[in-house]
């Protein structure tokens, strides 16, 4: 795939705020997904299933709502995208939230194998504990 391919790839994640239907059909089966320590659940899931069940189910109690906006998104000849972003978050007790990101995906024969994630996981915690 060409990195403009790729970009319209993640791009549509994006633009479907995570919806699992979409990342199903994106993210490859046995997706690597790396997130960054001190974040909620942040760890290292192996696999769709690990990440939907062991990582955004437990993250999803915590807040109302959540989703990732993708502020700027740039690709290389290598299968990388970059984004930079914010995730915009409400907390179950009404603490409203933002926090940036990057996320370095890879992508490999049309799907999203591997996924590398940092944030502001300071704004998160305070939220959290509010």
């Amino acid at each position: 795939m060409t990195s403009s391919a790729n970009i319209d790839l993640v791009r549509e994640l994006y633009a479907n705020s995570g919806s699992p239907d979409v990342a199903a059909k994106l993210m490859d089966p046995d997706i690597v997904v790396d997130i960054t320590p001190g974040y909620p659940y942040g760890g290292v899931f192996h696999g769709y299933e690990s990440l939907m069940g062991d990582f955004f189910g437990p993250l999803f109690q915590l807040f109302g709502s959540m989703r990732a906006e993708a502020d700027e998104i740039y690709a290389d000849d290598q299968g990388h995208v970059f984004v930079l972003g914010h995730y915009h978050a409400v907390t179950k007790e009404g603490v409203e939230v933002a926090s940036r990101f990057a996320h370095v995906w890879t992508v490999e024969n049309g799907r999203l194998v591997r996924e590398w994630q940092t944030a502001d996981t300071a704004v998160l915690t305070q939220a959290l504990e509010n």
